[in-house]
């Protein structure tokens, strides 16, 4: 059932209009219906997601106060949970001045602390955020990236890699430098250049290598694409 909606701005004094919320307004108009006969008050408590009896005390304060009596009995008014202006006035002049550049949750362990102000952290965000004032981004430390220890003996690792680069310095093409690189040791085992990093060229190393080292224990590569099979 589709009901109209009534205006939603609604006159409580001469001096004072309310704006209703979209859910004090589908009230109103179910009310309405319901008291026109329109719809059953069964229904209507259903539409409304109330019991029958919260729906009857609905229904005598729209008869007393009408639009105006349904909208939320703390609008305009301030809550006695509100922080004091001069607490409010404080925290932002500490977040400019002594306590400049700290995050909201430094700022807040801060007052707590050293000015005896227990506030939320969102109790701060909000505060702050009115007054114009954003949290500084936390500066992460850099990723410590571990050196990967170098194998023991000659032989055990072979590396592949492939470096593309302008070699020759702006007089050709950019080739693309082919290596294979003993773990241990990190000397080259072969090396050369190619147009691009191919699996072609990775299969013209390993033979200088085999031809002048031998086979050694194991091999790796840099998860280069060319080595795996897309599907």
């Amino acid at each position: 059932m589709i009901l109209p909606h009534p205006n939603s701005n609604v006159k409580v004094s001469p001096h004072v209009t309310y704006t209703l919320s979209q859910r004090e307004l589908q009230r109103v108009a179910v009310l309405a219906a319901c008291i026109r006969g329109d719809l059953a008050c069964v229904k209507a408590a259903e539409l409304m997601v109330v019991s029958r009896g919260h729906l009857k005390r609905l229904k005598r304060r729209y008869h007393q106060g009408g639009k105006a009596a349904l909208a939320h009995a703390s609008r305009g008014r301030r809550s006695s949970r509100r922080l004091p202006e001069r607490s409010r006035a404080r925290v932002r002049e500490l977040a400019r001045t002594r306590y400049a550049g700290f995050n909201d949750n430094s700022l807040t362990e801060k007052l707590t602390e050293v000015e005896g102000l227990r506030l939320s952290r969102e109790t701060v965000r909000r505060l702050l955020r009115r007054a114009g004032m954003c949290s500084p981004r936390k500066r992460r430390p850099p990723t410590h990236r571990q050196r990967q220890l170098r194998l023991a003996r000659e032989g055990d690792l072979a590396q592949l890699d492939g470096s593309p680069h302008d070699w020759l310095e702006g007089r050709g093409p950019r080739p693309t430098a082919l290596g294979l690189q003993d773990y241990a040791t990190g000397s080259i085992l072969a090396a050369q250049f190619f147009l691009s990093e191919t699996m072609e060229g990775y299969f013209h190393l390993p033979q200088s290598l085999l031809r002048r080292f031998g086979v050694p224990l194991a091999s790796c590569e840099e998860r280069s694409a060319i080595f795996a099979r897309r599907l």
